[in-house]
């Protein structure tokens, strides 16, 4: 099997409100690319936010004296801390310079996903570099679904979508690129009950396939100026699940009785 992982060059900066779907079509057309069957797009999170407003100015957040609380044992903005309080589901585990929570999506993280890197201040009015917060998107499987059902509308094309993030990981350093929205393929694939080369059953086998398509893009997109939010894969044949309820990103996340870390 041929994989392939192409960066989208010169995608533009995204506004909200901004159609990434026709941002996508223009930006493959000015590379002389045409969508096909089986192509997969992965998103950067931060310009399907951007795109969704999802904007959080800290000048409007009063932290609480929970907030202030652990702000002042993290060593942290006590508006950030409320705002990553805003959108968890529960505190995991705190230490100097880190919060990591349950994100409201089932997301295990630091932060929530609350994000202040490459934001200009210019983006919210008044807003210093220290106020301005970009929240991940309020349903990301539904914006991944959202703008697969626009790319195949306009092309024909049966595509599918990976809204990418960068996460840590429990037992390594380092984030590696992750699946938090998807649409089109199958997230977590699951060989238990087939055989290995030698005929053994496999009792435990799945493969986390979104993450590992975005732990891909992730190389080719880079963290730090290459604004590269997009990349083209082809070559994986991707399938969407039968099941309604394997849909989606839920099937990658760990169920909390499986959870040895807390």
């Amino acid at each position: 099997m041929k994989l392939a992982f192409t960066a989208v060059a010169d995608f533009p900066m995204v506004e909200p409100g901004d159609d990434l779907a026709a941002q996508t079509l223009s930006a493959l057309a000015a590379m002389d690319e045409r969508l096909a069957d089986g192509d997969i797009l992965v998103y950067a999170q931060k310009v399907v936010s951007k795109a969704e407003g999802r904007y959080l100015d800290l000048r409007r957040v009063t932290p609480s004296e929970e907030a202030k609380r652990l702000a002042a044992q993290v060593g942290k903005d006590p508006r950030k801390v409320q705002a990553v309080l805003d959108e968890s589901r529960e505190l995991v585990r705190q230490a100097p310079g880190v919060l990591i929570v349950e994100h409201r999506l089932g997301f295990v993280q630091a932060n929530a996903g609350i994000d202040q890197s490459n934001l200009p201040p210019a983006d919210c009015e008044g807003a210093s570099a220290d106020d301005l917060c970009l929240l991940l998107p309020e349903d990301p499987d539904a914006s991944a679904a959202g703008l697969r059902a626009r790319l195949s509308a306009a092309t024909g094309a049966e595509v599918a979508v990976i809204i990418n993030d960068s996460l840590g990981r429990a037992w390594r350093l380092g984030t590696v690129g992750h699946a938090i929205g998807v649409a089109g393929l199958t997230a977590l694939e699951d060989y238990i009950g087939s055989h290995d080369i030698y005929g053994r059953e496999l009792e435990v086998t799945q493969v986390a396939a979104a993450d590992e398509l975005a732990a891909g893009a992730s190389l080719v997109m880079g963290q730090t100026t290459q604004r590269t939010p997009l990349v083209l894969v082809r070559g994986y044949s991707p399938q969407e699940p039968a099941d309604p309820a394997m849909r989606g990103v839920q099937p990658l996340l760990r169920p909390r009785a499986l959870d040895l870390f807390r």
